[in-house]
């Protein structure tokens, strides 16, 4: 989860790292550092800083002369931040420099070891561990060094290693941790995302696990952890440097929540096949006997992405009438599950390396079953582990909470759910139906984002609360869950989303007139069960938030948005329920882009 950039060229490097480093910064955010050295100047010079990248900036010095360096973002796992545990870490006597994004599994007994061979140690992270390794490896080669010592890591890393000795490359290797060589003119870069390179360059290769890579200023190769040579043919990134700009918005979200009208139309385009009342996903990979076959569906996910996944699977069992629900993958990995041949299996990432979801596919790759992606990010990880896919175009997501690519996400399941129900016992008249449901949806969105002053207002009001409750029934419930996700991730007011229908079974007794409820209403077959709910409500004297389709008589505010099809109007209203987290954290003056304690691309488990 933390920020790695490196070069080497003829370029000052300095200003190249810092700005990196400033577009890799919602990937962590706790401290961060620089080394630097150049052929003439071999000695390695290093900055760190605990705090944010402006802090590092602000100490380096005006002569940091130097070609070749790399820098880190730090999201701790092992130490708390300070200028001591931040990256880069350097041996005793300054020769070799690590970055290191990942956790070392069994970094307290490498430690030990060293310290009983009378290695000193600085910091108390885990990464320092492989520094050590690298300095004491007695091989003639720095690609050797660092395979020797990665030959006693357990764990994950993607790590960048300079050395004095060689100064005229940079080693870098990954395992389980994002690594990207950017491909210049006389010029290398490697990154933990292309967010730090697509300035200098579009063209890309992304290492797979288990794969190392040299680079120099005129050239670079790779070659796996045993030593055998690769092929890596660069790729064009489709994203361009204006992308990861704010475009004159105060914050990364902001632009984002806005952006999801245009994000939306995206992933619709050239997708819909109005001759046969379905859609075209030609990356699935799955011929209509094979779809015909499956039995079942399972999405794994972590946090926002789970949630996109249990409307998804709403939207599968709704359309396809397959059997389908939605699962958090860190559980999956963890309870032995049963892996049907008949399942097809779903993963669903942001930046296709999320950890957890990584792992699950490598595991169901591993026991024989068919794995499909639905990602944000081209050529992550994710997506070339599986079997094929669906990418949901969202575009850059930099703020670290979601707000389009869940939303695009969650349409890409209603494509999905159309294909796979249109193959099997959909009618023509539905498919046209959800179709023209979809192409509504941009329209409406920017309908929605039109009463943000409303919205805004509203979140004035509850700025104040200490606690509050989220509540939806069916179709309405993961709005709620991700709803509240979003409030307590950004405005750390504690937020808890339950089922309209258990209310009744426990969650009752919370409410009183200074825990607000936020309920889903929309206007479907269960508009008065949901009216039940807020009378139950009503009757201990809670205050009411409704997000409906009509006004609400026992809700003291009602955010109206505008009505689509049953099965897609969750897409509808968890929009102004964005807003109102993001307004409330601005009412609250915190750092919406980057809350505390977490960071965008969580790769460690």
């Amino acid at each position: 989860m933390c920020g790695i950039v490196g070069y080497i060229g003829k370029r000052d490097v300095a200003p190249l790292l810092l700005e990196g480093l400033q577009r890799l910064e919602y990937r962590g955010y706790d401290s961060a550092g620089i080394v630097v050295n150049s052929p003439k100047t071999p000695a390695l010079k290093v900055v760190k800083a605990k705090g944010r990248v402006r802090e590092l900036e602000s100490r380096v010095p005006k002569r940091f002369a130097g070609t070749t360096g790399i820098a880190h973002t730090r999201w701790a796992t092992h130490g708390a931040p300070s200028d001591t545990n931040s990256h880069p870490h350097l041996d005793p006597e300054n020769k070799v420099a690590v970055v290191h994004n990942g956790i070392v599994d069994n970094a307290a007994e490498l430690r030990a070891k060293l310290e009983a061979d009378g290695v000193v140690f600085a910091s108390e992270t885990d990464t320092e561990v492989i520094t050590h390794l690298v300095a004491r490896s007695q091989a003639d080669s720095l690609e050797e060094k660092v395979r020797d010592a990665l030959k006693l890591i357990e764990g994950t890393y993607g790590i960048a290693v300079m050395h004095q000795d060689f100064p005229d490359r940079i080693v870098v290797a990954r395992n389980g941790s994002p690594v990207v060589l950017g491909i210049g003119e006389k010029e290398m870069f490697v990154a933990s995302d292309v967010a730090a390179l697509i300035s200098h360059t579009r063209q890309v290769v992304t290492l797979d696990d288990g794969e190392m890579a040299t680079l120099k200023a005129d050239d670079f190769r790779t070659y796996t952890t045993s030593g055998t040579r690769t092929t890596a043919t660069p790729e064009t990134v489709e994203w361009e440097a204006a992308s990861y700009d704010m475009g004159g918005h105060d914050t990364y979200m902001h632009k984002e929540i806005c952006e999801q009208p245009d994000a939306v139309d995206r992933v619709l385009r050239g997708r819909i096949d109005e001759k046969f009342s379905t859609v075209h996903l030609g990356g699935l990979n799955l011929d209509a006997r094979e779809a015909r076959g499956i039995r079942r569906v399972k999405i794994l996910g972590c946090g926002t992405s789970y949630h996109a996944g249990m409307i998804g699977a709403s939207l599968i069992e709704g359309l396809a009438r397959i059997p389908a629900d939605s699962e958090p993958a860190s559980e999956f990995r963890y309870r032995n599950p049963v892996v049907d041949p008949d399942t097809l299996y779903i993963a669903v990432s942001q930046s296709g390396e999320t950890y957890d979801v990584l792992a699950a596919v490598q595991e169901l790759k591993r026991k024989g079953a068919r794995v499909l992606g639905v990602v944000n990010v081209v050529g992550s990880a994710i997506a070339r582990e599986a079997d094929g896919g669906v990418y949901v175009h969202a575009g850059p997501e930099v703020c670290v909470v979601s707000t389009k690519c869940f939303t695009n996400t969650v349409v890409a399941f209603a494509l999905l759910a159309l294909h796979l129900g249109r193959i099997r016992d959909l009618s023509v008249a539905d498919g046209k139906r959800i179709i023209e449901g979809l192409r509504k949806l941009p329209a409406q969105i920017q309908e929605i984002l039109e009463g943000e002053e409303d919205i805004k207002k509203l979140a004035a009001e509850y700025a104040e609360a200490k606690s509050m409750m989220f509540i939806g029934r069916v179709r309405g419930y993961p709005v709620a869950l991700e709803a509240s996700l979003k409030l307590k991730e950004i405005s750390y007011i504690h937020a808890e989303a339950y089922p309209a229908s258990e209310l009744k079974h426990g969650p009752l007794a919370l409410i009183e007139p200074a825990m607000p409820t936020v309920a889903i209403v929309p206007s479907d077959s269960l508009l008065e069960k949901n009216r039940a709910a807020l009378e139950e409500i009503k009757a201990r004297s809670g205050r009411i938030l409704a997000v409906a389709h009509t006004e609400q008589e026992k809700a003291d505010h009602t955010i109206l948005v505008p009505k689509n099809e049953d099965e897609l109007d969750p897409i509808l209203m968890g929009i102004p329920l964005q807003l109102l987290a993001y307004h409330t954290a601005l009412a609250l003056g915190r750092d919406i882009d980057k809350p505390r304690n977490l960071a965008k691309s969580v790769t460690v488990e």
